[in-house]
C-alpha cells in the first residue's frame, strides 16, 4: 500500500495560475526522484464551517481558494529519501523563498494507507 503526505493551502485567487505552475515544477521534480504519483486540487465545493473546514484549517482569506494536494510513495522510507533529494534539488530550493502561498498556513503529514479499493 502507498505511504501519502498529504498537504492543505490558502493561495490568493490572483495567483492561482501561477501555483499551478510552481505545482507542474514540483511534481515533475518528485516524480523523478521516485514518487508514485503527484496530484494538486484547487477548492469547488468547500465551504466554511461553524466549527471546522479547510478554508478555516488554513485561515483562508475572502481572496483565497484551498488547494489539497497529496503525493504517494511506496513506503515511509522511500518518501524520506525521495523528499530529501527534493529538498536539495535546486529547482526546488530556488522556489522555496517564493512560493505562491503563505507557507506558514500550510498544512501537511504523512499517513500510511491502511485500505485502498
Amino acid at each position: 500500500m502507498a505511504y501519502v503526505d498529504g498537504f492543505v493551502v490558502a493561495v490568493p485567487k490572483d495567483r492561482i495560475e501561477e501555483y499551478k505552475s510552481f505545482s507542474r515544477k514540483a511534481g515533475e521534480v518528485w516524480k523523478e526522484y521516485g514518487a508514485r504519483s503527484y496530484v494538486e486540487t484547487v477548492g469547488d465545493d468547500v465551504p466554511y464551517g461553524e466549527l471546522t473546514s479547510f478554508p478555516r484549517a488554513v485561515q483562508a482569506k475572502d481572496d483565497e481558494t484551498v488547494v489539497f494536494s497529496w503525493i504517494t510513495y511506496d513506503s515511509r522510507e522511500q518518501r524520506d529519501a525521495v523528499n530529501a533529494r527534493v529538498m536539495e534539488d535546486p529547482r526546488i530550493k530556488d522556489d522555496m523563498n517564493n512560493m505562491p502561498f503563505d507557507g506558514k498556513r500550510m498544512i501537511f503529514g504523512g499517513f500510511e494507507s491502511f485500505i485502498e479499493l
